[in-house]
């Protein structure tokens, strides 16, 4: 029950960072290598507005969807606004700080999902 609920809010995610035109949003799937969630949702705005509209948007369809924050970090400055809804963590980061921490690396011992059969699950 609570991977079709994953899955479910995952895909909620995307579609609201696909609505406020989100750039290279890339789906790890890490619940076979970390307890710490299911799904790490990464994606790219282009300057703090965007970011933070990005950010209010996921968090928006989320809740209404019965899914809300636990914790937001660095919604203020808005260079990598980290939202964490449990089972599924959305980083959304401006240009520089995606390439610096580069999370996709970090995070290679999951499994990279295909966004397109994400959604077709």
């Amino acid at each position: 029950m609570k991977e079709n609920n994953a899955l479910k809010f995952a895909k909620i995610a995307i579609e609201a960072l696909e609505d406020k035109k989100a750039e290279d949003i890339k789906v790890i799937d890490i619940s076979e290598v970390s307890v710490i969630a299911d799904y790490f949702i990464i994606a790219g705005g282009n300057n703090p507005s965007q970011i933070q509209a990005l950010s209010n948007n996921v968090e928006e369809k989320l809740g209404r969807a019965g899914c809300p924050a636990k914790q937001i970090e660095g919604y203020d400055t808005a260079n990598w606004v980290l939202l964490d809804f449990g089972d599924i963590i959305v980083h959304i980061f401006d240009k520089e700080n995606r390439l610096l921490y580069d999370l996709e690396r970090i995070w290679r011992d999951g499994k990279q999902v295909d966004i397109d059969s994400l959604k077709n699950q």
